[in-house]
């Protein structure tokens, strides 16, 4: 500890140390400006060779001995001076007031105008690394008290470089024979297609003209949805990692273990929806990782405020302290004690002690007990006191108003907290609820997520963070390491903003009706896009770089700046680049481009690596009071809140908090910066964290890390590192599609629309902007496939065709067509490894989805996002059947059902219709009746899934879906004959005079 009374540099806030002679040291004599000897180095070395504050030169011999300034013990960092005092107030987890803690030393600039953030952050690394060397060296001393042999000495070193040069993880790519001839077949489809729509467009259907203009069109948009889903999987690739290289060099025997501390984020709500069994089950997950303790943090945001969260919270952290170190000791997986206990596999497998079985059975009786525990909570819960829920002191519960409560913090688990049953530590476990006021927007997930990751930057501040969903437990214990294979890697993680896994789901029947597994996207458009700039954020089960949310750009692109800019010479003729002006005026203008973008985000003025800014201003012939403003407070708080202690944490590389900082002061900033004025004025949801205007706001967080040059990972593990639960029954399904589509609109009417945002610097890859723009208009095909499904039902009940008579020609590119289609589904089957099924129910629910789901999502942006008006198509709930899957069974009312089941209605009439007029009109009228009965049955085998679980296991299909869908079919029919849009009218005059000649 410090010193009662100790002088503290103003810079960097530790101790200013004494000489060798044990005389106070002074940097400067004329005003007696505090500061230690680091500083005065530092600035010496930057060629500042004057005081800070009266600018008086230091004395030339100043310097001049090389004695260690600093006294033992002396070493404080300038958070710890922050929040060593807390001020006596009240610091209960219900605080809410703005903490003065965030006020002290706020002061950005001396008063010279110079900037102290930058002196101080560089200072604390000098010393940092100062610290480590003379550690290093002590250590070398005192183990080694002979001389070693300079032979002796390389064979030492030798097998920790080779250790450092190994990789860490490894790019597979796919082989040749199959990718080869994938990207031929694409080719040749796109040349078929070129053909084939210079055949239908030259050759209309005059008797059905309308009818034909339609189906051409949808055909052109579907042309257009296949080129942007195809173009990205261009390249897929897999990676392969190597964990026992990751321990290697991370964690050697006898040394501090090195891996990194990672932060996990669970999010839940309504813990009535979101039963706290579930949550539990996750959290136990994360406490029981294969991974140090001291590394790992949980943060459980609970958005509802519900006193039955926080207590079944607290019952967990207890049952932690049995179920971690039985984890662990037994290597089981998967650590959720629900799936684990369920499992229906030998559990002695590879089990060899003879303790097991019996601790097994006593850990199981435990987590029985737990779950009785747990569900009378939940019982208890089901009814509200008028008077609203007690604590147990005696006190009301402060979320009782869920839409008006104070900030609330708890920590159950950690450094000081409770110990498992073996006397060992367990990891941190933080239960977190932010303050709510009526007239805030909070920002429904994106804003909890926000609000934890100011919370964890106060209390952990780990480099990492992982989210996941309350109900997607950690089912490879080894996950972390995964993705540390990765983000640890100096030469694959420099600029990697996330590492995205793939979802994995529990629950799911056999056939997977619903495509619930989206085994497609995860399995083959994901391994496309980590080959271009990597995959997409799906909003859990992602580890993400904490400096990447903070909306810096990854740290090459000044460098990249700097090399485009300057007089490098040619790659192809090499010479100067004086010699391409061309060349030279374009890299001119992406440098500027780069320096535009970042000025309007804003952001780089608040990044840690202040050298590169430094250097960017001394490159645009800034002077030295612009490059101070540049770095000011008023820049640090515009970004990132009225916090100075969470800006602090900003600017620190690798995390962490001062180890003698106060933990009380913690909780209170921690309090601060949960509050529901805390981003008001800020970049918070615009440009950094997650960012808000979509309800999909994973998909808008990834593009826009990306957009300023970042690429993500995808990691897929053999054993996959989570699983969670999906909606089995049709209409939660469709409702839970019908959310995605909606997001994807509202990014469409954005100002973050891929067609047009992020184009300044180039840093979003084509190939990656063509998935983007992909994910945002698919819902748009719903308006095409609705007309295309119509298509066969309007041939059959009119007669008419949309294809002409076919020639030969005309007949090979049909074939061709249909060919083309078939070879690139067999080949992308063949290096993706995806079952023919998993690729049929994707078609199959593409179809559905679209015609319901995609079209309501559609009507209800346009309808939010231009007239602001919010339509909730809400799912009412009726209780399951008590047997194994059957909630795939329930059929709830909502208005998405409608569509589909119209369309089946009057297909299925279309092909009644159509075989009765063939049966009139003799055996001429059934060749051609083939052909539109094809393209009926084609929607009907599309939307059999939906058919099937329309009709239930006993028929229970809502009467009123029934009754909508007949009526709409029966009503479209009939204003079909009556109108009869798409044929050709008879002349009126031509039918007279036909009469004319008829005795009537």
């Amino acid at each position: 500890m410090m010193e009662p009374g100790a002088p503290v540099c103003d810079t960097c806030g530790e101790a200013v140390g004494l000489k060798p002679n044990g005389e106070l040291f002074v940097a400067c004599h004329e005003c007696n400006f505090p500061m230690c000897r680091s500083c005065v180095e530092y600035e010496a070395k930057e060629g500042r060779k004057e005081c800070l504050r009266c600018s008086s030169p230091y004395d030339e011999h100043l310097l001049d001995d090389d004695a260690d300034q600093n006294p033992p013990g002396g070493s404080r960092s300038t958070m710890a001076a922050h929040l060593s005092d807390p001020q006596p107030q009240d610091v209960g987890i219900h605080a809410r007031h703005v903490s003065t803690v965030s006020t002290i030393d706020s002061e950005m600039n001396d008063e010279s105008g110079n900037p102290i953030w930058k002196n101080r952050v560089e200072s604390w690394k000098d010393k940092k690394n100062n610290k480590k060397k003379k550690g290093a060296k002590n250590n070398k001393t005192e183990q080694a008290p002979a001389e070693i042999p300079p032979e002796q000495q390389m064979e030492d070193k030798q097998p920790g470089e080779a250790l450092m040069q190994q990789p860490l993880s490894e790019i597979v790519p796919m082989s040749r024979n199959k990718l080869t001839p994938y990207r031929a077949v694409i080719i040749m489809r796109l040349v078929i297609l070129g053909l084939f729509f210079h055949y239908r467009i030259t050759n209309p259907v005059d008797s059905a003209f309308g009818l034909w203009l339609t189906s051409v069109i949808c055909e052109i948009w579907f042309a257009f949805s296949w080129v942007l889903d195809q173009f990205p999987k261009w390249s897929p690739i897999n990676r392969v990692t190597y964990l026992d290289t990751l321990s290697a060099r991370f964690e050697r025997p006898g040394e501090p273990c090195e891996l990194a501390p990672v932060d996990f984020f669970v999010s839940t709500v309504d813990p009535l929806k979101e039963p706290p069994l579930i949550t539990a089950n996750t959290v136990l997950s994360i406490l029981a990782l294969d991974y140090p303790v001291e590394k790992v943090s949980c943060y459980v945001s609970d958005d509802g405020a519900a006193m039955l969260s926080f207590e079944s919270l607290a019952e967990t952290a207890e049952f932690a302290r049995k179920w971690v170190p039985f984890c662990k000791k037994y290597s089981i997986e998967p650590r959720a004690p629900e799936f684990y206990f369920s499992q229906k596999i030998d559990y002695l497998k590879d089990k060899v002690q003879p303790s097991f079985v019996k601790e097994r059975r006593a850990m199981k009786r435990d987590y029985e007990e737990y779950k009785i525990r747990v569900n009378a909570m939940v019982a208890r819960a089901q009814k509200t006191p008028e008077e609203g829920w007690t604590m147990q002191d005696g006190t009301p519960w402060p979320g009782n108003n869920t839409r008006d409560h104070p900030g609330m913090i708890q920590v159950f688990l950690g450094n000081t907290g409770a110990r498992d049953t073996d006397g060992n530590e367990l990891p941190r476990l933080v239960y977190v609820s932010r303050e709510k006021r009526p007239g805030y927007q909070h920002h429904k997930k994106a804003g909890a997520e926000n609000a934890l990751v100011r919370v964890s930057a106060v209390l952990t501040n780990a480099p990492y963070i992982l989210n996941l969903d309350c109900d997607h437990y950690v089912n490879n214990s080894k996950a972390v390491r995964e993705a540390m294979c990765f983000l640890m890697d100096p030469q694959v993680g420099r600029d990697v903003c996330y590492v995205q896994f793939p979802q994995r789901f529990d629950g799911i029947d056999k056939s997977d009706r619903y495509a619930n597994r989206n085994v497609v996207f995860f399995d083959v458009n994901m391994k496309g896009l980590d080959g271009i700039q990597g995959p997409v954020y799906v909003g859990t089960g992602c580890v993400f770089n904490r400096q990447a949310l903070y909306g810096y750009g990854p740290p090459s692109m000044p460098t990249l700046t700097k090399s485009s800019s300057s007089s490098s010479s040619c790659s192809w003729c090499g010479c100067c680049s004086c010699c391409c002006p061309t060349k030279k005026k374009k890299a001119e203008l992406d440098a500027t481009e780069v320096y535009k973008d970042a000025k309007r985000e804003e952001l780089n003025a608040a990044i840690f690596n202040l050298h590169e800014i430094d250097s960017e201003s001394h490159s645009k012939n800034y002077d030295e009071y612009e490059r101070s403003m540049l770095m000011s407070q008023r820049s640090f708080e515009k970004t990132f809140g009225l916090s100075s202690v969470f800006i602090e944490s900003t600017l620190m590389e690798n995390g962490g908090v001062p180890e003698s900082v106060n933990s009380s002061a913690l909780i209170k900033e921690a309090i601060h910066v949960i509050s529901c004025s805390y981003e008001e004025k800020t970049e918070w949801g615009k440009e950094i964290g997650w960012i808000y205007g979509s309800v999909t706001e994973d998909i808008l967080t990834g593009f826009k890390m990306q957009c300023r040059g970042w690429r993500s990972i995808y990691c897929m593990p053999l054993r996959p590192a989570f699983k969670g639960s999906a909606p089995i029954n049709l209409s939660d399904r469709l409702h839970q599609v019908l959310r995605w589509a909606l997001g994807s609109v509202e990014i469409f009417l954005s100002r973050h629309c891929p067609l047009w945002y992020g184009f300044g610097g180039g840093r979003l890859k084509w190939l990656q902007r063509l998935a983007y723009i992909n994910t945002i208009v698919y819902p748009f095909t719903s308006l095409p496939l609705i007309a295309y499904c119509l298509i066969p039902a309007i041939c059959l009940l009119t007669g008419k065709f949309i294809i002409p008579t076919l020639s030969n020609l005309a007949s090979v590119l049909f074939l061709g067509l249909f060919m083309s289609i078939i070879l690139t589904a067999v080949l992308e089957l063949r290096w993706s490894g995806v079952g023919i099924e998993d690729l049929w129910r994707n078609e199959q629910f593409w179809v559905i989805g679209g015609v319901s789901a995609h079209l309501f999502a559609v009507f209800q942006g346009f309808l939010k996002m231009l007239a602001g008006i919010d339509t909730n198509f809400t799912v009412t709930a009726k209780a399951a059947e008590d047997a194994e899957f059957g909630e795939l069974y329930m059929v709830k009312w909502t208005t998405v059902l409608i569509p589909p089941t119209t369309l089946l209605i009057v297909n299925i009439v279309g092909v009644v219709a159509g075989f009765s007029d063939a049966l009139n009109k003799g055996y001429e009228a059934w060749g051609p009746l083939f052909g539109k009965v094809f393209f009926a049955f084609w929607v009907i085998l599309h939307l059999y899934p939906f058919l099937k679980g329309l009709m239930g296991r006993q028929n229970r299909t809502p009467t009123i879906v029934v009754l909508w869908s007949v009526l709409l079919a029966s009503v479209f029919s009939l204003v079909w004959v009556k109108i009869n849009p798409f044929v050709n009218k008879v002349d009126p005059m031509e039918i007279a005079g036909t009469c004319s000649s008829i005795d009537c």
